[in-house]
């Protein structure tokens, strides 16, 4: 019987663009990647944002932000490995997929909440609000090169998504 290790990479990252290596490694790693990049990057700035301006304390935002980085990590982690066992849709061995998501995934949600470990809460705020900033330019900059989407249309998207979010915190926090 042969063994399976879920992290041998399925082929060569510098596959020629259209083949079906190059879309395998987009459909096996850069998919669950870019996917957990958005979801921490997203779904932990309304509790980070709102922590903050109720409590105006950075440190009580650091606990929040960095148990909501584990936690979407975790949960994301579970439901992309459990969602299927990547033979019917090609996306390859659920346990790999699992580790790329939950990885990206506590990754985004981790670095804007790092600048919450200073003492000035307007100072991290600042420097949070930057952090984002570049976050949702990366994320649109990946969709443009390996998804083909137009660059501009790709920042609108993240840019409204991420600004949604970032607006319920917000009016949460204030409340």
């Amino acid at each position: 019987m042969r063994s399976i290790n879920p992290f041998k990479w399925p082929i060569n990252i510098k596959a020629k663009r259209g083949t079906l290596e190059h879309n395998t490694f987009i459909l096996q790693t850069i998919q669950p990647g870019l996917a957990g990049l958005m979801d921490g990057s997203v779904s932990t700035l309304a509790p980070i944002f709102a922590a903050a301006f109720a409590t105006k304390q950075p440190h009580i935002a650091f606990i929040v932000g960095l148990s909501a980085a584990v936690g979407a990590a975790i949960s994301m982690a579970f439901a992309e490995g459990l969602s299927d066992d990547g033979k019917l849709t090609g996306r390859g061995h659920p346990f790999r997929r699992g580790v790329i998501i939950g990885l990206m995934t506590f990754l985004g949600g981790v670095f804007h909440t790092i600048p919450f470990l200073m003492s000035n809460l307007h100072t991290a705020l600042t420097i949070a609000y930057l952090v984002v900033g570049i976050e949702l330019i990366v994320i649109a900059y990946v969709r443009f090169y390996y998804f083909q989407m137009r660059f501009w249309l790709s920042v609108l998207q993240v840019i409204v998504g991420g600004g949604l979010v970032f607006a319920a915190g917000i009016l949460i926090g204030a409340s």
